[in-house]
């Protein structure tokens, strides 16, 4: 079945989606995501149930079907593979291959992918630390919370960011708070949640919520 880009980007939101939160997905996160109104998300839903691809029930939510999660799953290991690629062997900075790769995964050759993901040696995440799917489809999942969560004197590694705009990233870059840095939660403050933590080789550092939220760890003792 040929999809045209809207839908295939569509899908990849779905699936985005889900990876945070289970269960049915809302109008208004997939709006949020493909940045459209909530009529026109409505127009694709509707084009998308039609195809099999989701399952949708008004007022319910929407989540994908067997062949939709088929398809999603594959956009989102090319996305991804692309992504270390482009980080690995081109030298983008991990704040400029979203977009690249938004290009990228629209290309239809699964060969193609296959020969990337074995000529990158089967990475299992990509530069912002989300999981790549295998060729069957299988995730490698880890235990990670993000640092908001954690509690004081609790430390982890930094194995991922759940906010991948150029804006953040660039942020994190400047504040030395890239994938594989270790950082130690110092103090908690309740007026705005704010986090005092320690990073390694680098001192201590304040964080917002907005932050803090953002950043992945994988704890460690």
């Amino acid at each position: 079945m040929q999809l045209s880009t809207a839908e295939e980007n569509y899908l990849k939101a779905i699936f985005k989606i889900s990876e945070r939160k289970k269960g049915t997905v809302s109008t208004k996160a997939i709006s949020e995501v493909v940045e459209t109104s909530a009529a026109s998300v409505t127009d694709m839903l509707k084009r998308l149930a039609e195809k099999d691809l989701i399952i949708y029930e008004k007022y319910k939510g929407v989540k994908l079907s067997s062949t939709g999660l088929e398809r999603a799953t594959l956009l989102v290991r090319k996305h991804r593979l692309w992504e270390v690629f482009l980080v690995e062997r081109l030298n983008f900075g991990w704040e400029e291959v979203h977009e690249i790769a938004e290009q990228l995964e629209h290309i239809q050759s699964e060969e193609l992918v296959d020969r990337l993901e074995d000529h990158l040696n089967f990475p299992k995440f990509d530069p912002h630390g989300d999981p790549i799917p295998d060729k069957r489809g299988v995730i490698t999942l880890r235990q990670q919370s993000p640092i908001s969560n954690l509690s004081i004197h609790q430390q982890g590694i930094i194995v991922g960011v759940s906010n991948s705009d150029t804006e953040f990233l660039l942020f994190l870059e400047d504040m030395g708070l890239v994938l594989g840095t270790r950082i130690k939660v110092v103090k908690k403050f309740d007026f705005d949640n704010t986090i005092l933590i320690e990073v390694e080789d680098k001192g201590k550092q304040t964080l917002s919520n907005k932050v803090a939220k953002n950043i992945n760890v994988q704890l460690k003792n």
